[in-house]
């Protein structure tokens, strides 16, 4: 049976387990998308997984977990750039699918307005791009800034300085009398769904990877530490918001056309509508044109015109209440099945993959798709030789939803597909399947396939943080051999005089890879055992065993009830560290980073929280600290005792208030929340 993702907690189950599966689950999907412009399921999906989380919380509000998504926005910001507050929080909006929801969207509106209202809507394309804030001062762009996770996100002035469509100085113009000088502009930066096939095209002719849709390559631009590689990106802007400053502008209609007036993009599309008739009218006219656009968009948004209004109708933790997406089914196409090939992740899971005959959907050529796991290709019953139904889970990552079924029943292939039993690699290692698991996994982890993505997890930020041991510098030290298994990575002192001989190294570049390797070595405990890539232990579940097992050793000899007694670790999480400790192989790597002078000893935790005005407390950080980043100052929090939450509430203890601190701040001061200032809290320590 292929698990369901959507099922309530069974009957053997308590909510508390749910909610949690679900918490990990929703986070991971919001890294990938947000982080890596990655997205392996649908939206839709997405939603289901959002909403049953919701009515879960909501049930048991005791249950409710600091880091769940419900709490936040999006995702944690990237970090190759200085990171900003947003003065206000960019909030996501909730998505519909139907005529019906849009319906009952109106209805809420409605029942918050009494019917005492004059309602209207604007309503606009949703763009399929990322989403950007623009700050101007005396009518100049000063800075831009990444939605990141709504709260906090990334200045990538240097690089939207770069886009032509927007002006770096704006056109004077006044409001009643009173000139704009400054402002914040929100829009989606976006590209072309021909300059997309252009540069997939080029590149494909120099031998080079192509990339999966316009959104994946226009937010891997935005992410280039390099402008002048960006300013040959045909990246644009679509703008829809506009908060002036000082200057109160009631109609979101009214805030486009001043936008245009002040040089900036907007979308042609834009309409006023009065009733749900009108509301569907625009729906299914951009529709209906969805595949004529140069450009991608996956729906259509809805917004309440009065500014006053929205007001009134407010907010939720998560988005506006008075706007909402109208989001379009998957775009689908028919081509050949013609074989089907397994794919080998960091982890060992083993993802079966479609190759296909390549066949155009939503705005790029498909060529390859996921199959997800064995129990989904059974349901599907997909075969090599199979006509296939082929769509893009929210127009990102490609996959094979059907079979179209051969009118006289006879199929290329007579037989389902039967799953090998050993991995094609060069190993040929035997693929188990995990009781109550849907995955194949290859345990060896020395396989090829999934080395060089250990290797980049284990050097990744969050865990080693070893700077210029990238996706395609791994590659490249495996192909020359120097890198079998992440261990190997603390021998490459010893291949110094190779390194600098590589095409765009030298002396420098090296010494600074292996300065970062050499200082990867005093990271604490919980930092390598997440590194180290066992099965379902993340961020927070390394730093939960670290906290409970002074040194390696201690852990290694835990046993399941030990393991399983520690609050938040679960069964399947025990079991995985159990199956880890017990492979030789691992075991190997272990002792190989240990003989490197990696640390394995955990950071004193009791004598810090004995001392420390922060234990048990529940601390809210907010606005931008100029002595360390958000990351780093959780850290510290969590070392001295504290719970770290996310959203203010009666039971915050403490908030620090950085520079542009927003919502946050205000609604500490609303309930009387003691805050701290950054000297105050460094006073504190």
């Amino acid at each position: 049976m292929q698990e369901n993702l959507f099922e309530m907690p069974r009957a053997d189950e308590t909510a508390g387990r749910r909610i949690k599966e679900l918490v990990e689950l929703i986070n991971k999907y919001d890294n990938l998308y947000y982080n890596m412009a990655e997205s392996p399921i649908s939206d839709r999906e997405y939603d289901r997984l959002f909403d049953e989380l919701k009515a879960l919380e909501a049930a048991n509000p005791e249950l409710k977990l600091p880091d769940s998504p419900t709490q936040r926005v999006g995702a944690t910001p990237l970090k190759e750039f200085r990171q900003v507050a947003h003065v206000k929080p960019m909030l996501s909006l909730a998505n519909t699918y139907s005529e019906e929801e849009i319906a009952d969207f109106n209805r809420r509106i409605e029942n918050e307005l009494d019917g005492n209202e004059n309602i209207q809507y604007c309503c606009e394309l949703k763009y399929d791009g990322v989403s950007m804030s623009l700050h101007y001062r005396n009518r100049v762009l000063e800075l831009a800034v990444t939605r990141g996770n709504g709260t906090l996100g990334d200045d990538v002035t240097q690089n939207v300085r770069t886009l032509t469509c927007l002006p770096l100085r704006a056109n004077e113009i006044e409001i009643a009398g009173r000139k704009i000088e400054n402002f914040e502009v929100r829009g989606e930066i976006y590209m072309d769904n021909a300059d997309f096939l252009a540069i997939n095209q080029k590149r494909e002719e120099e031998g080079e990877k192509t990339f999966a849709n316009p959104r994946n390559l226009t937010a891997g631009s935005l992410k280039l530490l390099d402008s002048s590689i960006v300013a040959k990106r045909p990246l644009k802007m679509v703008c829809y918001y506009l908060d002036v400053e000082g200057v109160a502008i009631d109609s979101q209609f009214e805030k486009i056309q001043i936008l245009r007036s002040l040089g900036f993009p907007t979308g042609s599309r834009l309409r006023i509508c009065r009733n749900l008739a009108e509301i569907r009218e625009f729906i299914e006219e951009q529709k209906r044109d969805r595949n004529a656009l140069p450009f991608n968009i996956d729906g259509v948004v809805i917004k309440l015109d009065s500014a006053r209004l929205q007001e009134i109708v407010g907010y939720v933790a998560r988005s506006p209440k008075w706007a909402v997406a109208f989001k379009y089914e998957a775009e689908t196409a028919q081509t050949l099945l013609k074989s089907i090939t397994l794919q080998v992740g960091r982890t060992g899971v083993v993802t079966p993959v479609a190759e296909l005959e390549p066949v155009f959907v939503a705005g790029s050529t498909i060529s390859r798709a996921t199959l997800h796991n064995y129990d989904y290709l059974l349901e599907k019953d997909v075969r090599p030789g199979d006509i296939v139904i082929v769509e893009k889970g929210g127009d990102v990552i490609p996959k094979v939803s059907g079979v179209v079924m051969p009118e006289n029943g006879e199929r290329v292939s007579p037989e389902p597909f039967k799953f090998p039993e050993f991995c094609s690699c060069e190993k040929h290692s035997l693929l188990v399947r995990p009781e109550g698991e849907v995955n194949f996994y290859c345990n060896n982890p020395e396989c090829p396939w999934q080395l060089r993505r250990r290797i980049e997890h284990f050097a990744s930020r969050n865990a080693m943080n070893i700077d210029g041991l990238g996706e395609k510098i791994v590659e490249n030290f495996v192909k020359l051999g120097w890198l079998k298994s992440i261990a190997d990575i603390y021998s490459l002192k010893d291949k110094k005089s190779e390194i600098t001989k590589l095409e765009k190294w030298g002396v420098r570049s090296t010494d600074n890879l292996l300065k970062a390797i050499e200082d990867s070595k005093k990271l604490p405990l919980h930092r390598i055992l997440y590194g180290i890539g066992i099965r379902f232990i993340g961020e927070g579940a390394a730093k939960i065993l670290a906290k409970n097992f002074s040194r390696i050793e201690e852990l290694q000899k835990a046993d399941r009830d030990k393991l399983l007694s520690i609050n938040e670790i679960g069964e399947k999480m025990a079991d995985a560290v159990l199956e880890f400790f017990s492979n030789p192989i691992e075991i190997e790597i272990l002792e190989r980073l240990k003989v490197a002078g990696c640390n394995f000893e955990s950071e004193t935790f009791s004598q810090i929280v004995e001392d420390s005005a922060f234990s048990g407390k529940t601390v809210v950080l907010t606005g931008e600290l100029s002595t360390m980043t958000r990351n780093q100052a959780k850290e510290m929090l969590e070392k001295f005792g504290a719970k770290v939450a996310s959203s203010v509430s009666k039971k915050t203890d403490f908030v620090v208030a950085g520079e542009n601190a927003g919502s946050k701040l205000a609604k500490a001061t609303e309930l009387g929340v003691k805050i701290l200032s950054e000297e105050d809290f460094l006073a504190m320590q």
